[in-house]
């Protein structure tokens, strides 16, 4: 079998036992291609051209990658609700005004993001499951409009 896109989509849902069916496979592919952090939005504007998907089932779909832990989810300060197919370890820089997201590679971020768990976890006593790493400030553009 040829490894596309639609083939590790496939196998992920197996991975993560989930059916595979249309709209999961062509919504976590459409993920795995676009780093744009979409919306169900933009997502449905992008799958929606021919009419085969409707938002709710964008909104189930993606509901049901997070919670196994495909996707994750990532709300910023537009009040918005966005995307992310997680491929690499990163984290995300948001913009305060309106909201931008841009991934932030950080060397042994992963190592880094373990050993906060762990401090976490002993310090709680929580059994942790996820973790997601936001630092919010201006974008290059906002910055360009506070200085006229």
């Amino acid at each position: 079998m040829e490894i596309t896109l639609e083939n590790q989509a496939r196998e992920l849902l197996h991975e993560h036992s989930l059916k595979v069916t249309k709209p999961r496979l062509r919504i976590l592919t459409y993920l795995m291609s676009h780093h744009n952090h979409p919306t169900v939005e933009t997502i449905y504007q992008a799958q929606n051209a021919a009419g085969l998907i409707n938002k709710a089932t964008i909104y189930n779909t993606l509901n049901t990658l997070v919670k196994v832990g495909i996707i994750m989810e990532i709300k910023n300060g537009d009040n918005s609700t966005h995307y992310d197919f997680f491929v690499k370890p990163h984290f995300h820089i948001i913009c305060k005004n309106y909201g931008k997201i841009a991934d932030v590679f950080y060397p042994n971020f992963d190592k880094i993001e373990d050993q906060m768990r762990e401090n976490a976890e002993k310090q709680t006593g929580f059994t942790t499951t996820a973790s997601h790493l936001e630092i919010f400030g201006l974008c290059p553009e906002c910055q360009k409009k506070l200085k006229k």
